[in-house]
């Protein structure tokens, strides 16, 4: 798996669900907000239940988003609102506070995957580093200040900035644009097979799938790793 020195220059990251634990951190600002908000009281039958329901409403509504067909202050409320529906809740103040709550809290939580941080630490003493992301801006901006993250990129491009998010081939040119960057000396790093690899694929860089859980065994992706650590031997 190793390659030539000197190949690469830039290093591009996805954040969501490959440096940053979306999942893990999600879940700690739900138990806070749950009981912030008494949910059990109002209806909502279990945690588990409200995560399974929200869960579904959140993936529909972010493919709306991703396809520019919701704006994100309709995206950001409506998966409570509806999630609450569900259990017989309609309050839409109740909602909206969640919603609010949800994108302050769930930024600080800092939860990273093993390794993020050696990993990083190696890398940027070697290549640029930056990050790609689909994330609303500023709840990105502060994943990365508080999980201590901002520190090791140059650049950090997102959806909202670009006006365009990934698959899209414009977003990955405007990434190399900002970081001064060739398609040839470039590598992005991702979770996602069609987001991140696919993305990339057409903008011509070379990508690293990192597949945590082992979904996706045929991967186009130049290279596949099943967790940050083995980025050393790539690296």
């Amino acid at each position: 798996m190793e390659i030539s020195p000197g190949k690469y220059k830039h290093v591009f990251f996805d954040l969501d669900n490959t440096l940053w634990d979306f999942n893990t951190n999600s879940e700690e600002a739900f138990r806070d907000l749950f009981e912030k908000y008494h949910l059990s009281e109002r209806g909502v039958t279990s945690f588990e239940a409200f995560i399974e329901v929200y869960n579904k409403h959140n993936h529909l509504l972010w493919d709306f988003y991703r396809r520019g067909e919701i704006v994100k202050e309709m995206l950001n409320i409506r998966r409570f609102s509806l999630t609450l529906s569900d259990f017989g809740i309609n309050d839409s103040l109740l909602s909206s506070n969640i919603a609010n709550d949800y994108v302050s809290l769930s930024p600080t939580k800092t939860n990273l995957f093993p390794h993020t941080l050696a990993v990083l630490e190696y890398l940027a003493g070697k290549y640029s580093l930056h990050i790609i992301t689909n994330g609303f801006e500023e709840v990105q901006y502060r994943k990365l200040n508080h999980s201590g993250l901002s520190l090791f990129f140059d650049q950090v491009i997102t959806s909202e900035d670009a006006g365009v998010k990934k698959p899209d081939l414009p977003i990955f040119l405007y990434a190399l644009q900002k970081a001064g960057a060739l398609a040839e000396e470039s590598l992005m790093i991702g979770d996602d097979e069609e987001i991140d690899i696919t993305g990339a694929f057409n903008a011509g860089i070379d990508q690293v799938l990192v597949d945590y859980n082992n979904v996706c065994p045929e991967s186009r992706a130049t290279y596949r790793v099943s967790g940050l650590e083995k980025l050393y031997e790539i690296l």
